[in-house]
């Protein structure tokens, strides 16, 4: 049998549902059961699988259309489930009418043999049926260093990303480079007075009061000065400005790459707001507007009816800005597209943007992690979508909630190296890649998350990432081992898989044949967490096996066949770890 993208829960809850409909059609044949349409039921796993593999509702949804109790349509399902050539053993019934599905032993050998089969493509499917996604994440502006908000950020939205390339979507990674606006004007501003300070000093040049003030702006200034010396003292202030926002931004770009790339982040798009001004996407979008009546003129500048279009989306009051610059007391406010001075706003490049995405560009869906500071503005960008002709359920904002850095217990907000805030490239230069990386999936994205510094070093099985890496490392160890005493794994389809009758190898199997299932709703529902949680539950479910199955020292037979289960768990291990892009050692 072959295995491509396997999912041996979904194979199983689709036997069991043409199973239950076999055996109500079987029922109505016999006159047990009266010819009505069957309601849509569930199956699920229930919360322990003592009572049985999967349950159904069948009965229990039925009882109206059927007028008989649940109990009795129950009794008369499992009766007539014939389960020859399916998955399951048997069918019982549970309490007021629950179908409680058994699953034969040749699911849990078609799991280890699946994932034998499928190797480094194990927990892969076909779920997405290839839909365009566009995943957009970090996007940090350009004029200073990434915080911590831009390391949980890239890390959720990377391993999101692969989440859904597992699940069978084609995803495009991009990040949305703000290379123009006011931020950019303000930039240049900044860096042309250090610059102008340098030689005439502090005093003499007063710097912008709402100028960006950090050191980086300094060495910017410095690193100009050493290419171009005094040469512009005395040319005009803008000439200036442009010059220097022309070398320093480029430079700030190239560093975002290098530090992402570090955090073994690799993006298939850098997209330039820039484009869009330059190519009239965003002129174009306006004018669109216009015309489908979203727009209105009001102090010499071009209004977008925000308030009428983002109520679909549940705007709520005065919501905190990602670009609203309407203050209003009674409801959702309306946005300026295009200012007096006849300068169009960050929003109005941001409608164009996700034009781009999906008209451009033909983007099924467009997945964006923003800091929850945003979350005023999904609303209005989902509306905006609709405004122009398209559809806001489209866009999807995964709002990312903050992090607080611990360490003794208390919280750390300055770098001790630089005493400034403490940045990603500091964070990485004091914590493992693969901890920060694996940490900040540990929560849903929309849970506010303690990071440990002290643990996030730590050696031990008290760090889950160090304590997953390590059941891989010690699968590695049990193969050697045995290697060294000639005892290699065999073929999985010369091993007698159903020698693994004991209730570890069961838990073990069993949780190793949810992993496609985990992917895909990960994948679903915008939460790697679900990785990172899956892969410590089966690193705990392998040592609990290894304590209490012997692998070493049984007779042949079931020494394969336990060592077919070791291999498809190190397989497991290695490919969820590989999700995340955290390190897979084979010693440690």
């Amino acid at each position: 049998m072959e295995f491509k993208a396997f999912d041996p829960v979904a194979t199983a809850k689709q036997q069991a549902n043409e199973m239950i409909l076999a055996a109500m059609g079987a029922a109505v044949a016999d006159g047990q059961l009266p010819a009505e349409a069957t309601p849509a039921f569930k199956i699920e796993i229930p919360a322990d699988v003592k009572n049985g593999d999967f349950s159904a509702n069948a009965a229990m949804v039925s009882a109206r259309a059927f007028k008989m109790p649940p109990r009795k349509i129950a009794e008369v399902i499992a009766a007539h489930a014939d389960c020859t050539g399916t998955l399951f053993d048997r069918v019982e019934v549970a309490g007021p009418g629950f179908l409680n599905l058994y699953l034969s032993h040749q699911w849990f050998e078609d799991v280890v043999t699946a994932a034998h089969q499928e190797g480094a493509d194990w927990g892969r499917t076909e779920y997405g049926q290839g839909k365009k996604i566009n995943v957009e994440y970090v996007s940090a502006n350009p004029t200073g260093p990434m915080h911590l908000g831009n390391a949980r950020g890239g890390a959720l939205g990377d391993c999101l990303a692969e989440a859904l390339c597992w699940a069978g979507y084609d995803v495009t990674r991009e990040f949305y480079v703000n290379d123009a606006g006011n931020q950019i004007v303000k930039f240049g501003k900044s860096l042309a007075t250090r610059y102008l300070q340098l030689y005439k000093g502090e005093e003499a040049v007063p710097f912008p009061e709402d100028g960006y003030q950090g050191e980086d702006i300094k060495q910017g200034a410095r690193r100009f000065a050493e290419k171009y010396a005094d040469s512009y003292l005395d040319k005009p202030f803008d000439e200036l400005c442009q010059a220097i926002t022309d070398m320093i931004l480029p430079e700030n770009i190239a560093r975002l790459k290098t530090d992402l790339e570090k955090y073994r982040i690799h993006y298939d798009t850098w997209f330039l707001e820039s484009t869009l001004h330059q190519n009239g996407d965003v002129r174009r979008v306006i004018d669109l507007l216009t015309e489908k009546g979203a727009t209105y003129e009001k102090d010499g500048a071009i209004w977008y009816k925000a308030g009428e279009y983002s109520v679909k989306w549940g705007a709520n009051k005065n919501p905190k800005k990602r670009g609203a610059e309407d203050a209003s007391e009674d409801g959702p406010k309306d946005e300026v597209l295009v200012r007096a001075n006849g300068i169009p706003t960050y929003f109005a490049a941001d409608i164009a943007y996700h034009y781009n995405k999906f008209v451009t560009r033909g983007f099924d869906t467009a997945i964006d992690v923003w800091g929850a500071d945003h979350g005023g503005h999904v609303a209005r960008m989902k509306g905006a979508m609709d405004a122009i002709g398209l559809d806001g359920g489209k866009l999807d904002i995964v709002l990312m909630q903050l992090v607080k850095l611990m360490a003794g217990g208390v919280p750390v907000r300055m770098s001790k190296r630089t005493g400034k805030a403490i940045t990603l490239v500091d964070l990485l230069d004091d914590v493992p890649i693969d901890s920060a990386r694996f940490f900040f999936n540990l929560r849903e994205p929309g849970s506010q998350m303690e990071f440990d510094l002290d643990l996030a070093v730590r050696e031990d099985s008290d760090n889950p990432v160090y304590y997953v890496q390590y059941a891989h490392a010690r699968i590695c160890s049990i193969l050697r081992s045995l290697a060294e005493d000639g005892v290699q794994p065999a073929l999985v389809g010369d091993v007698d898989l159903s020698l693994l009758r004991d209730p570890a190898e069961i838990e073990l199997v069993r949780h190793i044949g949810y992993f496609p299932g985990q992917i895909i709703q990960a994948a679903v529902a915008y939460d790697p967490a679900r990785i990172t949680r899956y892969v410590i539950d089966l690193a705990t479910l392998f040592h609990k096996f290894y304590a209490a199955c012997r692998v070493r020292g049984v007779e042949p037979a079931l020494l394969q066949a336990r060592l077919a289960l070791c291999v498809a768990t190190k397989i497991t291990l290695a490919n969820a770890l590989t999700m995340l892009k955290v390190t897979v050692p084979d010693q440690m």
